[in-house]
Order: structure tokens, then C-alpha cells, then sequence
């Protein structure tokens, strides 16, 4: 389904962006998860597509604003209300944090094409809307931004919804730039979608299948687009923000080389990262590529350190090897305008994708009859500071010196009581049952007694029932 301009404008309402409520639908139950339908309108400048998706030349006009409704739909426990919108890129478009009641995700207030013509993107333009999607089978947003997804409930109880968003490619564009693929591949995606009564994350899962007798070349990247700690009227990555990512370097193409200037040390093309993790470290818009990838590391994400709330996608990231960073710079924060009144595609938002590749147009082969599962976890955070391992369970920021251990961590599960232990060597720093705290996130310190430099210190955080649910270690500085 492409997005047509309407012919006439429409009068804009304060209220447009707002997820609207489902009439006559109470709140879940405190312990349960609730699937509902609602809709959402979404404001874009007056634009007119082909019936391939292609731009039509001389449609675009700027001065008019125009609505579209969608149907969405919501999954809803007490620490999460999830919004998809499957019928415009099979995507999730808000993460509202029930406990603090703030937006994880970004979402823009008006879409603006752009790039057309410029043989950036397969339909050779792009408009950006938000939330978290699946692209294939190309680089560049792929051909599925702007396709409606089919949607199914695959499980609905109290305890548990899952839905699935699928599509297959069986469509291309005539005109698409050269650099992307040529006809259809096939290839059959599925996007699971699964809410628990007990989790304050959300879980995914992407199904690729090629049910073709070739191996076939393709693209996946999961998009995400972060704002979190933000407000859910108008959510946005605030000055504040880091990009949380278990890497020391990165590498940029060509025309992006600038985004290292004053940081190189690893070689030519190559940057250190601590410098571009802050987004007021982005001079302008640009790409930057994990180098040589994510080496395993399990999550990255983005903290606003304006209140200390983060966002954290945690995954087998040998099988998405790939991490591509985008922003617009830090003038789309600075010098930002009102979308109504001066609407342009330059907004503060950072994109952190997920690739089985390492970079875009460096591409994978997906087997004759073969699969690829992509599980992945997304995960808000309180109180933290930094990321420095993670799963499904647990998130924490580890660290010592010899003044003392410093532990923050958020629980996923925030209802489960937690048994915290710190030792150095035979000596117990800390070993206590402690309570999660959702709304704030939860910080231990502890006394060294006579550490020295170079000595470690073990973490073991368990079930009350003594089922470990992460540990690590870390040296005294």
C-alpha cells in the first residue's frame, strides 16, 4: 500500500500524532497482557507515489500538510504499551515505559520525502516514519518501508500475546537504481512479536525463508529508530544521548569520512568510538559501521543521559553481525524547527540497524530452502549510566575501583525478588536479596578491602530460587 497525497488539504489537528485511546477498553490487569485495535493518523507533506512506489516528478509540496489514519494494533502489561502499525512496513512504532511514562522510540510528526532521483534508495526516494522494522532484501530501508504486512494473533492469553507481521517479496520496481538487486527474491519474512505479563522488555523474533531450489542474495538489517526518555507527544533524541555499544571502533564509506575527523587512530577509514558515541559529536548527517562488526557483542542501544533512560536491543549478534549508525547531526537537535511550519526531513533521531552483513550492498546468501532466525530482545532501562553486558533477563553496568565496586542494573522481570553477590578472590563485598526497581533502576555499592589493581571482582545475580541469571567480572582500575 503506498502512501497518496489526498487532493485536498486537510485541516491539521493539534492531535494528530496522538496514539489514540481504544474506546470502551480498560487498562490490562495488573499481572495480565491485553491485545486491542486502534488507529493513529499520521501527518506527511502532499506527495504523489506510481503504482510501483515510485515518486511521481512534481508532486511534492511542502506548503500542504495531509493526513492518513492507520489501524493499529496494542499490546499492553503494566510496565510496557507497545503500538505496531503493520500495514505501512510491519513496524513497532511506539515503546511507551509505563513507570515513567516515557516514549522509547522516535517518530516523526511529518514526513517528508526525499532523495529523490538521487539513486540513494530502491524506489529512488525515502520518507521516514520511525519505530523498529524489518528491511530486506536490499541495503537503504529496502523495498518493504512503505508495503502493508500481514497480520496474525499466534497466541493470546493473559499471560502472553504474540503476533506475527509477515510479506513476501514477490514485487520489484522497474526503475530501482542499479546498485540494488533486480526482480524479486522470494524470500518470505515473519516478524514475531511477543509481549509477557511478567517482562518489561519486548520480544522479537524475524523468520527469513527461501523457499526456492537456488541459494539467493540478500540484505537484512533491522531499523530501529531511538528516542528514548523522550515524550510521547513528541518524541525525540534528546542532547543528552550516547549510543551504548561494546565496540572500540568504526568505519565509515567515503563520503562519510568526516564524521572521524580529530579521532582517527586505528588507521585509514577507521575511528576510535568513543568520541561518536555522543550525539553532540555528529557534526552533520552520516553513516558508521561497527569495525570490523559487533566481534559478538550482544546489544547496543541508546541512554539519554538527560534522565538516565535507555533503550537496548540485545541479540545473538553473530548472526547480525552488522551495525550501522545514522544520524542527521547534532543541528537536527540544535537548530530544530517546528515540523508544521518548516517541514524537513533533518529531525533528532538516532538509527542503530542490525545487519547479517557487515555493511550495506555487502551481501549475504540465503540457501535453497534455508532459514534464518532472528531473535532479539528490546529492552528499556532506568537509572543507568552505561551497558557493560546484558541478556534477556538482566542489564548491568559492572565496575570497580579501589575505592569500591559500583553496580546499576535494571531486571526485565522487576516482580522477580533477585539475590545480588560481589566477591574479590574469597572475600564476600556483598550478598543480599535485593528488589528491582522499575521506576528508578537499582545501584550497589560495595567497600574494597585492601584491593589492589589488576584484582578481580565477580558478579553473580540469581533468582531467589538461586537460578543465575547473569554474572560477569571486572578488574579494579
Amino acid at each position: 500500500m503506498t502512501v497518496h497525497a489526498l487532493a485536498r488539504t486537510v485541516a491539521v489537528l493539534s492531535a494528530t500524532l496522538a496514539l489514540h485511546a481504544v474506546t470502551g477498553t480498560a487498562s490490562p490487569a495488573s499481572d495480565g497482557v491485553s491485545l486491542t485495535e486502534s488507529t493513529i493518523s499520521w501527518s506527511t507533506v502532499k506527495y504523489a507515489t506510481s503504482a510501483e512506489n515510485g515518486f511521481v516528478s512534481g508532486s511534492l509540496d511542502k506548503k500542504t500538510i495531509v493526513d492518513r489514519t492507520f489501524k493499529t494494533r496494542v499490546l499492553e502489561n503494566r510496565y510496557l504499551k507497545v503500538t505496531l502499525v503493520p500495514e505501512f512496513g510491519g513496524r513497532i512504532l511506539s515503546i511507551i515505559y509505563k513507570p515513567t511514562g516515557h516514549e522509547q522510540l522516535y517518530r516523526t510528526e511529518v514526513g517528508v520525502p526525499y532523495g529523490m532521483n538521487a539513486g540513494n534508495f530502491y524506489y529512488d526516494w525515502l520518507m521516514v516514519y520511525g519505530g523498529i522494522f524489518p528491511t530486506f532484501p536490499d541495503a537503504e530501508h529496502g523495498r518493504t518501508w512503505l508495503k502493508p504486512w500481514d497480520f496474525k494473533v499466534v497466541k493470546e492469553s493473559a499471560s502472553e500475546v504474540t503476533v506475527s507481521m509477515s510479506l513476501r517479496d514477490d514485487f520489484a520496481y522497474s526503475a530501482a537504481p542499479r546498485q540494488f538487486l533486480k526482480g524479486s527474491t522470494g524470500i518470505e519474512a515473519t516478524y514475531y512479536v511477543t509481549l509477557k505479563a511478567d517482562r518489561a522488555a519486548l520480544d522479537a523474533r524475524v523468520v527469513l525463508k527461501n523457499p526456492q531450489v537456488r541459494t539467493v542474495d540478500y540484505e537484512y538489517w533491522t531499523c530501529t529508530t531511538l528516542a528514548p526518555g523522550s515524550d510521547p507527544k513528541n518524541p525525540k533524541t534528546t542532547g543528552g544521548a550516547e549510543i551504548i555499544a561494546p565496540i572500540k571502533a568504526y568505519s565509515t564509506p567515503a563520503w562519510s569520512a568526516y564524521l572521524s575527523g580529530g579521532d582517527e587512530s586505528a588507521g585509514l577509514g577507521r575511528s576510535r568510538f568513543e568520541k561518536l558515541r555522543h550525539f553532540r559529536n555528529w557534526p552533520t548527517m552520516g553513516i558508521a559501521y561497527a569495525a570490523p562488526d559487533m566481534q559478538g557483542g550482544n546489544f547496543w542501544g541508546v541512554i539519554n543521559h538527560d534522565n538516565e533512560e535507555g533503550i537496548i536491543r540485545i541479540a545473538d549478534n553473530t548472526v547480525t553481525p552488522g551495525l550501522k549508525m545514522w544520524t542527521w547531526g547534532f543541528p537536527s537537535f540544535t537548530n530544530e524547527t517546528d515540523a508544521r511550519k518548516d517541514p524537513n526531513e533533518a529531525r533528532p533521531y538516532v538509527e542503530l540497524w542490525a545487519g547479517v552483513s557487515d555493511q550495506f550492498f555487502h551481501r549475504a546468501q540465503l540457501p535453497a530452502r534455508g532459514e534464518v532466525s532472528i531473535p532479539e530482545t528490546h529492552s528499556p532501562t532506568v537509572g543507568m549510566s552505561n551497558v557493560t553486558d546484558a541478556n534477556a533477563d538482566i542489564l548491568i553496568n559492572f565496575s570497580a575501583e579501589a575505592s569500591g565496586v559500583n553496580l546499576q542494573f535494571f531486571s526485565i522481570e522487576p516482580a522477580a525478588p533477585l539475590r545480588v553477590t560481589l566477591t574479590r578472590g574469597d572475600a564476600i563485598l556483598f550478598n543480599d536479596a535485593v528488589k528491582a526497581d522499575p521506576k528508578n533502576g537499582n545501584r550497589i555499592s560495595a567497600a574494597i578491602p585492601a584491593g589492589h589493581s589488576g584484582e578481580q571482582v565477580r558478579l553473580t545475580i540469581t533468582t531467589a530460587e538461586g537460578k543465575e541469571l547473569i554474572a560477569a567480572e571486572t578488574r579494579i582500575k
